[in-house]
């Protein structure tokens, strides 16, 4: 037997005395005045003389993740949702019942507290219990270094472990809750009108991407998990919704890596009478916001790389950026698609059998050899029509579309494009995109003849817009592992056990 299963019988076997002693393992009848967080703030300035004068006590509730036992008195850990504080319990304050049962416990249990502020000679704030009750026995005892579980399975898999013992998780995911609601309030304000649309769809579309597929037994018909949202905004913008966006979850049946989750959030909004110019300028200020409201500088860390977010940020085209960072590329080169051919087979290393297209040999480059490299905030433009299936024609080059993408550290972080709105260009488009699929590719676009017919009602000019709310986060949490801004990221399952921490 190992040690952890041991220690998780020592605990159980407590549990049955309590319970034989008439002491409950697991109370709900304690009430919270304040949580940690909220005296700690208010009251850390303060000093003794001022805080002996308060005359108020407080009732907090947490878990125990540090003990220092003195026979008759010990300091606790007390950790809550909103921070940690110092407790002092002694027997003759607790009285004898409550203090036998208080030396019995262990780190990781959940108890409930009362009593008055005070300062301690070290200085530190301090509550000074009168009163101190077990609300939960934890059975499992945490990682004997509570501070350090390092280990990235046991994290990823055990999220709630990882949010007791790893400060920096809690701080990832209470600063993604954040810069949600910032965002929010930011489109709110501009007055977008938050909407949903469906997450089961009897067709996929809105991106370039495999669905998962589901199955509705009472209509007897296949459904598609969403891979974007698109159609359906634009349906409403149709409607005569003019602004709109939507905080969603969207799913792709694709591989799993540190930039990819097969679940995932993606902010898309819609603003009619306006160009992917304007939302160039729009996402510029969307996210120059949310970095100087998080940190108050426009200079951030991101692993080595050090990300400046002063504006204007750099705007060059697809073309433009494999010129400059595509080593041995020519301006030829690009006029010829033989030539194109052969850098990507002999330079890459790339297979380009049925791809022979000039825009998708300028992706592939561009994708191989430039992505990486885009390390500032870059907004890369007029992206080649084959591939995208939606997006407005430019007017100089039809050959190209009003399109960008923004990458950051060397990944794309947002997608917007002046939107097609022509209904039979756009058929076309989806004609030529199943051509695609027949020839195996298998992301290449479904026909949408609803939204065809919605387009033929008259869709205003719009342009449309999607971040990835968690590549975003990544960025501004300095996180490079998607799977560190996700609470439960999709993992291969494992064989439990009774000796895992």
């Amino acid at each position: 037997m190992s040690d952890q299963s041991k220690l998780r019988n020592v605990r159980l076997k407590k549990i049955e005395e309590f319970r034989t002693s008439g002491v409950s393992p697991f109370r709900n009848d304690f009430r919270i005045s304040h949580p940690v967080g909220e005296i700690v703030n208010t009251y850390w300035n303060w000093g003794s003389e001022r805080l002996e004068e308060l005359e108020e006590t407080f009732s907090i509730a947490g878990r125990m993740v540090a003990l220092r036992s003195f026979g008759k008195a010990a300091f606790v850990k007390l950790m809550d949702m909103s921070g940690q504080l110092q407790v002092y319990i002694r027997k003759d304050r607790v009285g004898n019942d409550a203090f036998n049962v208080f030396k019995r416990l262990d780190i990781g249990d959940i108890i409930g507290v009362k009593g008055s502020l005070f300062r301690t000679k070290t200085n530190e704030l301090t509550l000074l219990a009168t009163f101190v009750v077990l609300l939960t026995k934890s059975i499992r005892p945490l990682p004997e270094k509570w501070h350090g579980l390092t280990d990235v399975e046991t994290r990823y898999r055990q999220r709630y472990l990882d949010l007791i013992v790893n400060q920096n998780a809690r701080e990832i995911f209470t600063k993604r809750t954040r810069i949600i609601r910032l965002i929010r309030q930011f489109f709110t304000e501009k007055g977008f009108l938050e909407v949903e649309t469906p997450m089961m769809q009897p067709i996929y579309g809105g991106a370039a991407a495999r669905p998962f597929v589901t199955h509705h037994n009472a209509l007897d018909m296949k459904l598609y998990l969403r891979i974007a949202p698109e159609l359906y905004l634009k349906r409403l913008v149709v409607g005569g919704f003019d602004r709109v966006f939507e905080l969603n979850r969207n799913f792709r049946n694709e591989g799993i890596s540190t930039q990819h989750n097969p679940e995932f959030t993606m902010l898309e909004f819609y603003l009619a009478y306006a160009t992917f110019h304007d939302l160039m300028d729009l996402t510029e200020t969307l996210i120059t916001g949310l970095v100087d409201t998080l940190y108050g500088t426009r200079t951030l860390p991101f692993g080595e790389m050090t990300i400046h977010y002063d504006t204007p940020w750099r705007r060059i085209t697809v073309r433009e950026a494999v010129l400059k960072h595509a080593p041995g590329i020519s301006e030829e080169a690009l006029s010829d698609v033989g030539r194109m051919e052969r850098y990507v087979k002999d330079k890459l290393g790339v297979d380009v059998a049925g791809s022979h297209s000039p825009g998708k040999l300028l992706m592939t480059i561009f994708e191989e050899a430039v992505e990486e490299k885009l390390i500032q905030p870059t907004f890369i433009t007029h992206y080649p029509v084959e591939v995208s299936p939606l997006s407005r024609r430019n007017e100089e080059n039809p050959s190209l579309t009003d399109r960008f993408e923004l990458f950051v550290g060397g990944r794309e972080i947002a997608n917007g494009f002046s939107e097609l709105n022509d209904p039979l260009d756009q058929k076309q488009r989806f004609l030529d995109q199943l051509k695609d699929r027949e020839t195996g590719n298998e992301e290449a676009h479904q026909m949408d003849e609803d939204f065809i017919r919605a387009l033929e009602y008259g869709m205003p000019p719009t342009a449309g817009e999607g971040i990835g709310i968690d590549r975003l986060v990544m960025l501004l949490t300095n996180s490079l592992s998607i799977r560190e801004v996700i609470l439960f990221p999709l993992l291969r399952p494992a064989k439990d056990s009774d000796d895992e921490i």
